[in-house]
């Protein structure tokens, strides 16, 4: 359940994500989707801190590296959000550049490539 909240969460905010980096910036359908990206993103930090680490080195029986990726994810949403309402379009863009790559392709990555993960058994079996 908790991985099925996670996956409804992060795969539009991929797409959407996607759709923002590839499409003009700064009119209100940016702003618009841009606003649904970082709430998912920021629901899915949250999220993804209560998923307990199946695989690595945990801390306090829960917490694995994956997890280092939730707190940046966690703490870039709202640098990048003040960031936009401020005009500081250079730290936005840093900041939304951030957030995607650790956010979705590095953690997504792990997600997909990790042997026993839900992701990596749904895409490429036992």
């Amino acid at each position: 359940m908790l991985v099925a909240v996670h996956l409804v969460t992060i795969v539009p905010a991929a797409v959407l994500g996607a759709y923002l980096f590839l499409n003009r910036k700064g009119g209100p359908t940016h702003r618009s989707i841009g606003s649904i990206y970082m709430i998912l993103m920021g629901f899915t930090a949250i999220w993804t801190l209560f998923l307990p680490a199946e695989f690595g080195p945990r801390m306090f029986q829960h917490f694995g590296l994956l997890h280092l990726l939730s707190l940046l994810t966690a703490w870039t949403v709202p640098t990048a959000w003040r960031a936009a309402k401020r005009g500081d379009i250079r730290g936005h863009k840093s900041a939304m550049i951030q957030l995607y790559i650790g956010g979705v392709l590095i953690a997504g990555s792990f997600a997909v490539v990790g042997q026993g993960r839900y992701l990596n058994l749904l895409f490429f079996g036992e």
